[in-house]
């Protein structure tokens, strides 16, 4: 079940909210539980196996460990069981194919395998839910007796399928008991609003251009450039959208979740868009992989090495593609380089307008590396991008070229001008509600004229 249907507006949201405010406060736990596995098990119920397995191991292995001043033996032990089962069933799911297929290409044999269709959202939930453990052996959260309250944290339906990454000791008071207030769930209504928005009317007008021009073999400089510029708006709208969606629905619940961006293509530098962009993603790589691996604790040259290692396996937790590889030793580079340059951006004696500018081109250069399907169309994009198929001409799609390319204009000026939802919403004029309300409405129309194109993230 997707947020954009008409199934999930106008069934299972009403139909949710309603008992769950119905519900003596005992009993909401449980009922948003049982609503986020209908919601995640709606079209491939065999799914939820996969999740309840992932959320009964780690309320286990957290269990056994118990608190941390209790000094219990083989507390190390078995954290590092959770981390090695939850990567060890990311991995098979996610990767399994990848490695087969690369093995087959390079003995030039067929082995007969079989796909593995990936889950969606086990990356989001599983990290999700490791990091819970994590945290209970570095004693920053007591290990929950509560099934059912763990259980809701790890399934519930507004951020599990795309984030963002929700931290166990973030919302653990709000698991247990959370308030809920006109003012929440009105602010929530207007977070779902403009982020369904920002995903129909933006992020899937874009999404033919960008289609269009990255089919294209051996096209000239003008397409490719205009599907890059196309994509880097539709992703960012596209997963921004889901993430307003998510807070959305969280507020609906009484859930405050932690913001997943800030207006990254205003950045000056790379290493401020990572401050920026999927900021739960980030800095959970940050807290439990830089930090872990020494962080910049240990000279520059292991500093420069564990950024590296750190946006690599970003760069792969992404997908099992070895562009993705490639993708996140492109962010690393970058992130080191500008370290070295006193953690400031190589063009940072620029005028300001110039330095958001360049470190936006910089940032929209790696999503060829993020699309790319394989090293050899990477590397024909990489020609096209640089003329050396020429310089093509003006890029048309099947469907409506004109709102293609009003929407990307309009997607640029929001994303490097306007201020994001966040602050949009902070306080709200009424006539910003009525716009959105009236783009709500659109919104919804437009869903009954055209296909639903799923959110980027989901194959994550």
């Amino acid at each position: 079940m997707v947020f954009p249907s008409f199934i999930f507006l106008f069934a299972f949201l009403p139909t949710f909210l309603a008992l769950y405010y119905a519900l003596p406060a005992t009993f909401r736990n449980l009922w948003l539980f049982l609503a986020s596995i209908v919601f995640y098990g709606w079209e491939k119920p065999e799914w939820v196996l996969i999740m309840l397995f992932s959320t009964v191991m780690d309320y286990t292995f957290a269990l056994l460990m118990g608190a941390k001043e209790e000094n219990r033996p083989h507390r190390k032990l078995w954290m590092i069981a959770s981390v090695v089962a939850n990567l060890s069933l990311l991995g098979w799911f996610k990767y399994a194919n990848l490695f087969v297929h690369t093995a087959e290409n390079l003995t030039g044999s067929h082995w007969g395998w079989s796909d593995i269709v990936l889950p969606v959202g086990i990356s989001f939930y599983t990290f999700q839910s490791m990091s819970y453990t994590i945290d209970v052996y570095w004693g920053q959260v007591p290990p929950t007796r509560s099934f059912i309250g763990f259980a809701c944290y790890v399934t519930m339906f507004p951020q599990l399928v795309a984030g963002p990454i929700v931290r166990y000791r973030d919302v653990i008071e709000q698991v247990a008991t959370r308030v809920h207030s006109w003012h929440l769930f009105s602010n929530g209504v207007l977070f779902f609003m403009i982020g369904m928005v920002k995903k129909v009317m933006v992020a899937d007008a874009v999404e033919p251009l960008a289609r269009a021009g990255f089919a294209m073999d051996h096209a000239g400089a003008l397409p490719v450039w205009t599907a890059l510029v196309a994509y880097s708006i539709q992703i960012y709208f596209d997963f921004s959208a889901y993430s307003d969606m998510a807070v959305g629905l969280g507020q609906m619940t009484g859930f405050t979740f932690v913001r997943n961006f800030d207006s990254p293509y205003q950045s000056l530098s790379i290493t401020e868009s990572w401050r920026r962009w999927h900021i739960s993603l980030s800095t959970w790589l940050r807290d439990y992989l830089y930090v872990p691996l020494g962080g910049n604790r240990h000279g520059e040259w292991q500093t420069y090495r564990n950024l590296l290692l750190t946006m690599l396996l970003g760069g792969i937790w992404h997908g099992a593609n070895w562009p993705f590889l490639c993708w996140g030793a492109y962010q690393g580079v970058w992130l080191s380089l500008e370290r070295w340059n006193g953690r400031k951006a190589l063009h940072a004696g620029l005028p300001r307008p110039l330095q958001m500018l360049c470190t936006y081109l910089i940032f929209t250069f790696g999503w060829s590396m993020f699309v790319a399907r394989d090293f050899t169309h990477l590397g024909d994009l990489w020609q096209s991008l640089f003329g050396m198929h020429g310089f093509g001409s003006v890029l048309q799609v099947p469907t409506d070229t004109m709102r293609g390319y009003v929407m990307l204009f309009v997607g640029l000026f929001v994303a490097l001008c306007l201020p994001n939802s966040w602050a949009l919403l902070r306080k709200p004029p009424l006539w910003l509600i009525v716009v959105l309300a009236l783009g709500f409405f659109v919104s919804v129309c437009h869903l009954l004229a055209t296909d639903y194109i799923p959110f980027i993230y989901f194959q994550f």
